[in-house]
Formats: C-alpha cells, sequence, structure tokens
C-alpha cells in the first residue's frame, strides 16, 4: 500500500536556513518527497545590494515593499540580526564555522539527554565538509589589529585566522564546482571585498543554495519562495499521525494569495523568530499537545558589538573576508573583527560616542559629556568619507547563560527575564578591549544609539525557545528533536539549541539537523514498518 498517494509530499520543511536546508537534502536521499516552504525570496548573485545603503534590496520590510535579504527585530531585553531568504542566515551571516569549546556540550541544560560531545562527533566533519570551509588565507588591517592587542594583552598565541565558508581559488575566476567532485555548481574566487553580508554578489561564498539546497533540488525537492506559513493542523485525530494540513500565504503581496497542502510530517526549521512565534499562535489553536515550554530558554551569545572609527584615511578596514580571524581572549570569551563592503555605510545613522552605565540617565550625561568633551572628533565620525572603509566593528561573545522567554504580544513576540544576569551590552571586557583596539588604530570607540537609550544588546544569534528535554515538562522536543505530542513533526534550527555555544552557532545547528535526519529511515523500510504495523506485525 502507497500511503504517500494520501499526501501532497511526504514531508513539508518550514524555512531554508541550516536546519532546514540539511533537513531538505538528507529527507530527498531516503526517498521522501519533499517541500520547502520559504518565506523570503529567492534572490540570486545580481539581486544582492551593492551596499547596505540600497535599503529595497538589503532589509526585509514587507509592509514597505522591501523584500531584502536582512532583518532587524526589536525585543524589550534585545535587538536581532537576521536573514530572510532562501537559505535563511547563510545569505547574511559572516561566514564563520567554530565547534563550540566543551562547556557548551556538557551545559547542564541539557547534557543529562546524551554526550553530546560524543553524539555530534562525526556530524561536526560532515557539516564543515558540506558547507565548504576553508581557512582564511589573509589577515587585513583590522585583523592585524586585533593581533596586535592579543600581543600586548599577552594572548598572541590565542589569536588565529577563522574557518570560513568561502570558496578561494583565484579572485573572480570561475571554475567547475571544486567541493563536490563537479556535481556542484560552478563557484568563483573571493576577491576579499567584504560584502559576505550584504549577500556575496561574486558567487565566492558557500551559501546553502549552494550546497545542501541545490543538491536537495537535484533529487526532487520543490522549494516554494515568498511563501509565509500561517497554520499547521493534524489531519485527523489529534497527534498528527495521520498527516497534517500545512496552510501558506503569499509574503511579499499585500492582498495574499494563499495555498494549502498536506504532508506525512512536518519540520519547522524557521529560526527562533519563525518558529516560536509559529508555535505560540498554533498552540492556542490547531496544535494543543505543544509543550508548555514553548518560548522559554532563549539566549543569545552575551554579545557586544562596538565600532572604533579611524580618521586615517590611509587606513582600510572594508577589504577582506567578513570575519578573517578571532582572539580567544580567556576560556569563556572571544573577540572578532566584522566588516562591511566599502560604501555600505548604513549603521553610522545609528552610531553614539561609547557611553556605559547602568541607566539611561547615566548614559545620556556620558553620552553628552563625550559630545562637550569631542566635538570635533565626533563630527569628524559623522562625517567620514566612507564608513565602512574606515570603521572595524569589534564583535565581543561570551559563554554566560542568561535566559529569556518570549510570549504572545499584541503586536507579536515580547520578551521577559527568566534566569541569570540581565542581558546587557555593557560588558566591561568588551569596552575595555575596543579601548586598547582604539589606540592602535587611532580610532574612537562608538556603539549603536539603540543600546544607548535602551540598554538592550544586539545579537545576530539569537537562539532557544524550542528546547530539548526528557519530556514536555522539561522541553519542546526530545534529544533526536521530534516534537513532543505528535507524529513525524520536528524542529530543526537555531531555536532547539539549548545551551550557549558562545561563537556563531551555524554549524551547530547544521550538525544537530544532521544527526536528527540521520534518526530518519528511509521510505522503503519506514512505509514497511507502518505496513507491519497495521498488519498486526511488530
Amino acid at each position: 500500500m502507497d500511503h504517500s498517494k494520501r499526501f501532497d509530499y511526504d514531508y513539508i520543511i518550514i524555512g531554508s536556513g541550516f536546519g532546514g536546508s540539511v533537513s531538505a537534502l538528507r529527507l530527498s536521499e531516503k526517498g521522501y518527497k519533499v517541500l520547502v516552504l520559504e518565506k523570503g525570496k529567492r534572490l540570486e548573485a545580481q539581486d544582492f545590494p551593492r551596499s547596505n545603503w540600497q535599503l529595497k534590496r538589503w532589509l526585509w520590510m514587507p509592509i514597505m515593499k522591501f523584500h531584502g535579504l536582512f532583518k532587524l527585530t526589536f525585543f524589550r531585553h534585545v535587538a536581532t540580526l537576521s536573514g530572510v531568504g532562501v537559505g535563511g542566515g547563510s545569505l547574511v551571516y559572516a561566514n564563520t564555522l567554530p565547534i563550540p569549546k566543551k562547556s557548551f556540550f556538557t551545559a547542564d541544560t541539557w547534557a543529562h539527554l546524551a554526550d553530546w560531545e560524543q553524539e555530534l562527533k562525526p556530524f561536526y566533519p560532515q557539516a564543515l565538509k558540506m558547507l565548504g570551509t576553508n581557512r582564511n588565507p589573509r589577515l587585513e588591517t583590522g585583523d592585524l589589529a586585533l593581533q596586535t592587542l592579543a600581543r600586548q594583552i599577552g594572548k598572541e598565541e590565542h589569536f588565529e585566522a577563522t574557518n570560513v565558508a568561502v570558496f578561494f581559488g583565484e579572485p573572480n575566476q570561475t571554475v567547475p564546482d571544486p567541493y563536490f567532485g563537479g556535481e556542484g555548481p560552478e563557484r568563483s574566487g573571493c576577491n576579499f571585498c567584504g560584502g559576505c553580508m550584504t549577500g556575496c554578489r561574486y558567487g565566492a561564498k558557500n551559501t546553502l543554495d549552494k550546497n545542501y539546497l541545490y543538491f536537495a533540488e537535484k533529487l526532487g525537492a520543490t522549494i516554494q519562495p515568498e511563501s509565509e506559513v500561517y497554520e499547521v493542523s493534524p489531519l485527523e485525530g489529534k497527534d498528527g499521525a495521520e498527516g497534517y494540513r500545512v496552510r501558506w500565504k503569499r509574503s511579499t503581496r499585500f492582498f495574499k494569495q494563499k495555498g494549502e497542502f498536506t504532508a506525512r510530517g512536518v519540520v519547522f526549521s524557521g529560526g527562533v523568530l519563525g518558529t516560536v512565534k509559529l508555535l505560540l499562535k498554533l498552540k492556542r489553536s490547531s496544535l494543543p499537545n505543544l509543550s508548555d515550554k514553548v518560548g522559554y530558554g532563549v539566549r543569545t551569545n552575551s554579545e557586544s558589538l562596538i565600532g572604533v572609527t579611524t580618521f586615517d584615511k590611509n587606513t582600510v578596514f572594508s577589504d577582506g573576508v567578513a570575519i578573517g580571524s578571532i582572539l580567544h581572549t580567556d576560556e569563556y570569551s572571544h573577540l572578532e573583527p566584522v566588516r562591511y563592503s566599502a560604501g555600505s555605510g548604513f549603521w553610522r545613522l545609528l552610531m553614539s560616542p561609547l557611553a556605559y552605565g547602568g541607566n539611561v540617565f547615566i548614559r545620556l550625561a556620558r553620552f553628552l559629556g563625550d559630545i562637550i568633551r569631542h566635538p570635533v572628533l565626533n563630527l569628524r565620525a559623522a562625517f567620514i568619507d566612507d564608513w565602512a572603509k574606515r570603521t572595524q566593528i569589534l564583535l565581543f561573545m561570551r559563554t554566560i547563560n542568561t535566559t529569556l522567554r518570549f510570549s504572545r504580544g499584541l503586536l507579536g513576540m515580547k520578551s521577559a527575564i527568566v534566569k541569570g544576569e540581565h542581558p546587557t551590552a555593557f560588558i566591561p571586557e568588551a569596552k575595555e578591549l575596543a579601548e586598547k583596539y582604539s589606540k592602535i588604530v587611532k580610532g574612537k570607540p562608538f556603539v549603536l544609539i539603540t543600546e544607548t537609550i535602551a540598554g538592550i544588546p544586539t545579537t545576530a544569534h539569537i537562539l532557544g525557545g524550542c528546547v530539548m528535554g526528557k519530556d514536555r515538562e522539561e522541553g519542546v522536543i526530545d534529544k533526536d528533536n521530534r516534537v513532543f505530542g505528535y507524529r513525524n513533526m520536528y524542529i530543526c534550527d537555531g531555536s532547539t539549541i539549548s545551551a550557549n555555544p558562545g561563537v556563531n552557532p551555524s554549524l551547530s545547528i547544521t550538525a544537530l539537523a544532521e544527526r536528527a535526519m540521520s534518526k530518519i529511515s528511509p521510505k522503503e523500510t519506514a512505509a514497511a514498518k507502518l505496513e507491519s504495523v497495521e498488519a498486526g506485525g511488530m
């Protein structure tokens, strides 16, 4: 009996980021008919903005008819940066793919579920190979300044070039697929323009549409962009054993085109901002069996972003890959120099002098004091000839756990503190390192005005909200990414990360998705087991 004839697809995957792309390929390899529904657009190299001043091409704000690849979202306790489009966060992330330190695997939030260092050991190399990881071959101005800082603080042996998902080859030269024996797409060598986070326009960045999604489509998977899912409901019964109906609407039109498909299984892969938001809604309607822990365990990498603007017109920070080096400042923290391509100066509109303080009044007083003490420097920084060329962004991250809860609010999700320290952008170590770095490059440190006024950190690594647990009282999914309370339902994205990795989480999301998909039987085997059960067998 062919049960798949009852459904439009075997699996529908909601989202095409790191978890969704892995799911699409591995399920397709196992013989399943797969559909990927992606809210964002399918963007080619020519669609990416030349700089982040091209707001319609850069930002995702459908209400303004901006259909770009980058989204900025504000909550009470954190501001988030995320990617939108076929390929998800891979379109805008900074390419770095580090394996977290041991503290991530042994964190008490999930260590009781499995020996994660051993469980993920085979899947990290698999993910690194698929994502095309290479050591950055060039240290640029900002990297060399970081190396100098490392030497000054006695940490030079803890400075290194990053592993990044970039094809270096010969700059701008297109060659046959160098990664998969010629079976993948053509690639062009990196020209070190610094445009990784506004979308690589030269074909050098190993985004998911060039590996996982590319091969998933070759195996028959369908990717449908501009499709936002708003409902998932069991076809019969309560636990989804008889399959699901998935309803979607067109995300890029005011007058929404709508549609629906059926599938035996569903994989949620929309990231924290997509998956958690949708499940909070569905728990009140079509998926009431979801754990009450949906929205709990949201965390960041405890980041601090500080820009250092130099007034030396011979200094260029914009050349290179987005993040070319890393300095491990201690067991729990590290510092990375982040760059945008020349001309991408949008962030200058949101910068203010570095002003730390426990409340907004102290910060505003220090902000005004800095303006009064350094009027010329602040004016020069505001009108610098090319902000991206003259500004090195410093990203400080540490593995300190603070957890939030996301819940439904009047206009979307809202955040609340659950456990740990209040999230803050004002980390003394980050401030001290930024000031030392500023002296090396003869610059002045700045922070986002949103941090000065609201006191909230900005993160590109929002995680959790659908964490793992031993049962539905502890988590939303089990250790194999299966949703408690439902059959053939999985979550594979950043919302499942159940501890603070302290580094870019993309590789860990990929490895966890690889592991989860490895647990699913091939279609023929699964069908045989189902027929045996229905016939009264095993």
